[in-house]
Parts: C-alpha cells; sequence; structure tokens
C-alpha cells in the first residue's frame, strides 16, 4: 500500500473519531453520553476504592481504567488541531495524573491520592449535559438547576481532594475519602460537630479556607438551585433576558413579552 492510501485511510480514520466527538445524529450523541456514563462510573469506583485496603484483590480494575483512559485521551490528542498544546490543557493532565496513579504499584499510599483528580473530569462533561436539551424535556425544563447542581457537586469534589491530600496522611481523623467529604461539608456549612478537627496549623488554615469558601460560594450555589426558575428570553426593549417562566411584562421596562413555552408542555 502506498504512502498515500496510508495517509488517506489514517485521514479517513481521524475524520470518523472526530465526527464521535463533535458530530451531530444519534452515533456520536449515543457515543459522548456513553463517554459521560463511563466518567461517572470511574468517579464511584475512585471515591469507593479510597476506602479500602490499598492490596485488595479487586484493585485489578485498576489497568483496565487505566487503559481506557489512555485509549481516550489518546483518540482526542490525536484529533486535536494541535495536540501538543491539548496535552498542556488542566483536563489532559488531570487524566495523565490519574493513569499514573493507576498503574503505579497500588501499595503506594502517596500516589493513592492522585485518584480525587478524576472529580474534575465532570467539567468536561457540560458539553455533553447541552446536548440533553435536544434527548429529554426534563433536562429542557431543568437545565439551569441541574448545572448548578453539577457545579456544587464539582466544588464540593475539589475542595474534599485538597483535604484528603493535605491531611489524608498527617491526620488521624481522616483515613479516606468519605472522611474528608464529611469534613468538607461540615466546615462549608459551618456546622462544625468537632467530631473531626485539624490538628497542623497548614490544616487549620486550610479550614479558614474553607469557611470563606463556603459562606462566599457554598451558599450562593446552593441559592441558584433552590431559586425560583428562570427562563432566557431577552425584553425587545431593555434587553432583561431572565424571566419567569409565565411572565407577560418584563418586570424592568413593562413592555409586553411573548415567551415561547417549549420545554413546559
Amino acid at each position: 500500500m502506498s504512502d498515500a492510501a496510508d495517509h488517506e485511510l489514517t485521514e479517513g480514520l481521524r475524520r470518523k473519531i472526530r465526527r464521535l466527538y463533535f458530530g451531530t445524529g444519534k452515533g456520536p450523541r449515543t457515543f459522548r453520553l456513553s463517554l459521560l456514563a463511563f466518567d461517572l462510573a470511574t468517579i464511584v469506583f475512585f471515591v469507593v476504592s479510597s476506602m479500602s485496603d490499598a492490596q485488595a484483590a479487586w484493585h485489578w480494575i485498576d489497568f483496565p481504567i487505566a487503559f481506557l483512559i489512555a485509549l481516550e485521551l489518546g483518540a482526542r490528542v490525536w484529533i486535536a488541531d494541535r495536540p501538543w498544546r491539548y496535552l498542556t490543557q488542566f483536563s489532559s493532565i488531570a487524566d495523565i495524573l490519574v493513569i499514573i496513579s493507576l498503574v503505579a504499584p497500588v501499595f503506594v499510599d502517596n500516589l493513592a491520592f492522585l485518584r480525587v483528580v478524576r472529580m474534575l473530569r465532570l467539567l468536561r462533561s457540560y458539553r455533553v449535559l447541552r446536548e440533553l436539551r435536544d434527548v429529554s424535556p426534563f433536562f429542557k425544563r431543568n437545565e439551569e438547576i441541574i448545572h448548578s447542581s453539577i457545579n456544587l457537586l464539582v466544588f464540593i469534589f475539589v475542595v474534599t481532594a485538597i483535604v484528603y491530600v493535605v491531611e489524608g496522611r498527617i491526620n488521624p481523623h481522616i483515613n479516606n475519602y468519605f472522611d474528608a467529604l464529611y469534613f468538607t461539608v461540615t466546615t462549608l456549612t459551618t456546622t462544625g460537630f468537632g467530631d473531626i478537627t485539624m490538628t497542623d496549623t497548614a490544616g487549620r488554615m486550610l479550614a479558614v479556607v474553607i469557611m470563606i469558601l463556603g459562606v462566599a460560594l457554598f451558599l450562593r450555589l446552593i441559592q441558584t438551585i433552590f431559586r425560583p426558575q428562570k427562563v432566557n428570553y431577552p425584553c425587545p426593549e431593555c434587553g432583561l433576558s431572565r424571566h419567569d417562566p409565565d411572565a407577560v411584562h418584563c418586570k424592568h421596562c413593562g413592555h409586553v413579552l411573548n415567551i415561547p413555552n417549549e420545554g413546559y408542555d
């Protein structure tokens, strides 16, 4: 086979893979939803595995997961217009760290915490969630609430990961990821039961930062989930874009609105 034929075959395969990631239609959409399901499954696995013995027999699952993550990352890099630049993006670096943590010997404690970095993979799933608007009326009606909920979960998981990394090996009260999650939530909500406390200077400074974040960000994210639902419909007169679904007049200028009831049938 000639070099030209090899090149054409390679480019054809590259176009097919790009279509799976960026194309429209049932096939590409199913592929991307499958990636989202895989992301969520790996996150659950990493959280559960953080509570178990590092030498547990079922940790052989780490290696197939590492292979799949590496395969998927390699496909994304291959179809990228600038592969080396794509490799320096945060999501790519996070995947590389996770792959390293999975293929390293499971008894090496100082690499086990890297699994929590996988939580950040949720940030890459927003594009898939936007596509769910075209699949389900439920997602179309509750898109803003779902995005706010994802923001809240990512925020909690990231803060928990930091607590687990900083205190997991030196604080006798934080033995696994769920201990760190418990401390994070009680601190963000300023509940502070006191059964888990920071015993070192770095830990106490981290607790101060978490409490500040709890007041500034955590409560704000909670409010965006439970506040009355709005729709995005720019007012032709003043441009105000957030209105009640059944609004007849713009609350800012009083202009008559004609908001479509798409997704509310």
